[in-house]
């Protein structure tokens, strides 16, 4: 398990907590420093200096990337203590300081957006873990988002049917985001239910009884609802939710660039193709990949679900997006520009 100083580079992605809590301290226009910093600098420094495409190894980790590492793995631990103490931070700000409307709508775009890249991206990349204590830091983070039915949805539902009709994080062709993201949000709640209801039902036990993981979930999710009610009171808590939907839009922009318009070949009624590195829009640009934990490298974590960040692989094959993911997810918000861009990707890469 070897391991180089190129390896820091993934502490950047603790930049957005950071930036959060320093937009907590300060208060004023500071509040709105990590919407700055995530859409405004990273965007501009990614379309200033895209990657250089002969320098990227096609499919061969490096020799410090091993399956398993204390550092990368300890990266991810962190962020569980790290989110839920911005949250303290951010109630108790809402709740105890003269904070204007302005600079509460900056905090909640700032404690959004690391429920977005901490809350639930992180989650994601736990949730493919398999040792339960990790998992369970994966719920977690989740229930710090609002967003538990993930932990169930995405492993059985997204990875199966992914660049799929039957997938509600997959975009279609011509669909803007906007008309997507009310589908995906139901549609993905909806599968979580549907996924437990089979499972239990396959053993003989109602969806409603002790044994359903969403429900467990959503219990666990109002009793902390609860906690922060009692302490922060109705102004905390309304915050804590407007920062969850900061979080929940962030990530749909996430499903949604990551798959638009990429669908498999069907091979018989209901059965389709092996998933492949044609099916994910990629982005080798440094910092989106870092803020992400490789999230970017989308195609090789579909190939191998259990594969770990640090270890994801550039597939030549994949689609490449102009930009990396902070810019495209802007792009996604202005569906005329967005189809202008990359409707003609999708017709070369299908």
């Amino acid at each position: 398990m070897s391991f180089t100083y190129r390896d820091l580079r993934y502490l950047v992605a603790y930049t957005l907590p950071l930036t959060a809590a320093v937009g907590l301290a300060l208060g004023g226009a500071a509040t709105w420093l990590t919407l700055g910093y995530t859409f405004g600098l990273i965007p501009l420094i990614e379309w200033l200096r895209p990657p250089n495409r002969a320098l990227i190894p096609a499919g061969v980790p490096a020799a410090s990337e091993a399956k398993r590492h204390p550092f990368f793995d300890g990266l991810l631990y962190l962020n569980v203590p790290l989110q839920y103490a911005l949250l303290a931070y951010f109630f108790y700000s809402v709740a105890h300081r003269n904070f204007s409307a302005a600079e509460i709508a900056g905090a909640v775009f700032g404690v959004g957006i690391c429920c977005g890249a901490l809350g639930i991206n992180v989650a994601h990349e736990l949730g493919h873990r398999s040792r339960s204590w990790e998992q369970r830091l994966a719920q977690a983070l989740l229930l710090s988002s609002w967003y538990p039915h993930f932990f169930i949805e995405h492993n059985r539902g997204h990875h199966r049917h992914v660049a799929t009709p039957h997938d509600p994080a997959t975009a279609r062709l011509h669909e803007g985001f906007w008309r997507f993201l009310p589908r995906a949000v139901v549609g993905e709640l909806r599968s979580a239910w549907a996924l437990e209801a089979t499972r239990l039902h396959r053993v003989g036990q109602s969806s409603w009884s002790g044994h359903n993981e969403l429900l467990q979930l959503l219990a666990a999710q109002a009793g902390l609802a609860a906690l922060v009610l009692a302490w922060v009171g109705p102004a905390g808590l309304l915050a804590w939710l407007a920062a969850a939907a900061v979080g929940y839009v962030l990530f749909q922009l996430v499903n949604y660039v990551e798959h638009y318009g990429l669908l498999r070949r069907q091979t018989a009624p209901g059965t389709y193709e092996r998933v492949q590195p044609h099916h994910s829009w990629n982005s080798e640009h440094a910092l989106g990949r870092i803020l992400l934990y490789e999230l970017t490298r989308h195609s090789d974590h579909h190939y191998q679900a259990a594969r770990p960040y640090h270890s994801l692989r550039h597939q030549p094959a994949a689609p490449q997006m102009p930009t990396g993911y902070p810019g495209m997810m802007l792009l996604a918000t202005m569906p005329p520009l967005w189809f202008r861009v990359m409707n003609p990707r999708v017709a070369a890469a299908t």
